[in-house]
């Protein structure tokens, strides 16, 4: 289906096979070209978008979520472009405002909506995650992916809408994922703020990690999610607790590298 005002899709992805498929197809009917920057992956990720005519599939080294999406919208070729990840889905609602939102002759630059993520098999609607609106929708030259990696976001320039529609996240397979990800993005967070001349200080080892925890749990009533919000609620505040502790490694203690940070990452100096 084709609009008076074509949509391009950018997604970006790594050893994706298990999620590529459901994300595609979220998509095609709202797509005019799918845009797939792969990082190289050793799995089926390439063969299963290989299958759909609608996407355009390019490779190029990571170099940091930041500058591999911004890469993606790059590529595009349409004035509107839609940036996801692959581990989310474009539902029915949603992909209706889209369309709507295109055939009204949009007076902004972009279009947020909210995120809705499944994690420990159920919708989390509170502390927080929910609705967690972003703007993912963006008329091209008018915004860019920015923030701090890996926690990223598009900065637009000019005014944006509000849409109806979730987009649905599946974000960890289970808790043991979400340690494991907490771990890589503690270390890619410290190591990028390390790289941007911050320094470690001791009271934010203390207070940042119960901050959070009151910010997630008590304020934004992550305690309605039940014990899955108790326990999202004490991850964040472990995740905010290690990027301090690993901050401290390499501006006290003068470590070289974190040992998991992915080899993409290199120092400037």
């Amino acid at each position: 289906m084709n609009f008076p005002r074509p949509l391009s899709v950018a997604i970006i992805t790594y050893n994706e096979e298990k999620n590529i498929k459901d994300c595609i197809e979220s998509v095609l009917e709202i797509a005019d070209e799918i845009i797939v920057l792969d990082s190289f992956s050793s799995d089926a990720t390439e063969q299963i978008c290989s299958g759909y005519e609608k996407v355009k599939f390019s490779q190029h080294a990571f170099d940091g979520h930041i500058n591999q999406k911004n890469r993606a919208l790059d590529v595009c070729a349409n004035d509107w472009i839609l940036s996801i990840d692959a581990d989310e889905r474009v539902t029915t609602e949603l992909a209706k405002s889209i369309r709507d939102f295109l055939e009204s002759d949009p007076q902004v630059v972009a279009a947020k909506f909210p995120r809705l993520t499944q994690h420990m098999k159920a919708f989390i609607r509170h502390g927080g995650w929910y609705p967690n609106a972003r703007y993912r929708l963006v008329k091209k030259g008018y915004a860019k992916w920015g923030g701090e990696n890996p926690h990223d976001k598009i900065i637009i320039e000019g005014d944006g809408a509000m849409l109806t529609g979730d987009l649905i996240h599946y974000s960890f397979k289970d808790l043991s994922h979400q340690v494991d990800t907490i771990n890589k993005f503690s270390t890619i967070k410290a190591f990028t703020r390390y790289e941007k001349g911050k320094k470690f200080h001791l009271w934010r080892l203390f207070l940042k990690p119960l901050s959070k925890f009151i910010e997630l749990y008590l304020i934004k009533k992550g305690f309605m999610d039940g014990l899955r919000g108790f326990i999202i609620a004490v991850s964040s505040t472990y995740a905010a607790f290690l990027a301090e502790a690993k901050l401290y490694e390499m501006d006290r203690l003068e470590l070289d590298r974190i040992s998991n940070l992915p080899g993409t990452y290199k120092k400037q100096s």
